[in-house]
């Protein structure tokens, strides 16, 4: 099986890991170049950045009912396709590739067109993947849940209530995360963490996705909580 997985080393590098039982023939891109790249020799594409700059939509939606897996967790799959207005011919499907939802044992796919989705099951099960079919919409499921969490820690530390250590050991304990949720925003990235709950905020107005202070600050100087 031949893969092209496009995408930051931190996503492309997960990915290998979560399929790493499966004989694949890698090429790993970290950019929008594919010159001298012939996507057509390819089983398999995953874009990972796809919802970072979706452009790539002219080059995959001629791949004649090729599997092509995008990152769509800051825009819904069909907003991403709006920017061609031609007729899609790959079998299109939104991945949930925020770092740390890569290797995961059960991933969350959304499709573009219901006519897909037997592919999608044959795909997965090449993979050897466990998959949910969930809702085309901004944030998909876990990473609603995930960020909101983070962000109402942010609230809690900036209203002085505790620390980020003490939220973390407590959620850790309490709750049996695999990460506080500061360590957690660290790891998928402050970028990705302010970028999605702003598009969730945009897209339902809800005040749970608000945006705290303390998390735009980071954001804005480019900081990690554990600078």
């Amino acid at each position: 099986m031949k893969i092209l997985a496009r995408g930051e080393k931190i996503r492309t590098e997960e990915l290998k890991q979560k399929l790493s039982s499966i004989d694949i023939d890698w090429v790993v891109k970290d950019d929008t170049d594919f010159t001298g790249t012939n996507l057509r020799d390819f089983d398999i594409i995953f874009d990972l950045n796809f919802d970072d700059r979706e452009g790539l939509i002219n080059e995959y939606a001629v791949l004649e009912a090729k599997p092509v897996f995008v990152s769509a967790v800051k825009k819904q799959l069909a907003q991403c396709t709006l920017v061609y207005d031609r007729a899609v011919h790959c079998a299109l499907f939104g991945l949930n590739a925020l770092p740390t939802f890569i290797n995961r044992s059960l991933a969350e796919v959304t499709a573009l067109s219901d006519k897909d989705k037997e592919v999608l099951q044959q795909v997965m099960a090449q993979l050897q993947w466990d998959y949910k079919l969930v809702e085309d919409r901004v944030g998909m499921i876990t990473p609603r849940v995930v960020l909101m969490i983070i962000n109402e820690a942010c609230y809690t530390v900036q209203e002085g209530t505790a620390t980020m250590k003490d939220i973390d050991t407590s959620m850790k304990l309490g709750t049996n995360y695999p990460h506080g949720p500061f360590e957690w925003a660290d790891k998928i990235g402050i970028k990705h963490v302010y970028e999605v709950l702003a598009a969730m905020y945009e897209d339902t107005k809800d005040e749970r996705y608000k945006i705290c202070s303390l998390l735009k600050t980071n954001y804005l100087k480019r900081e990690s909580f554990y600078h």
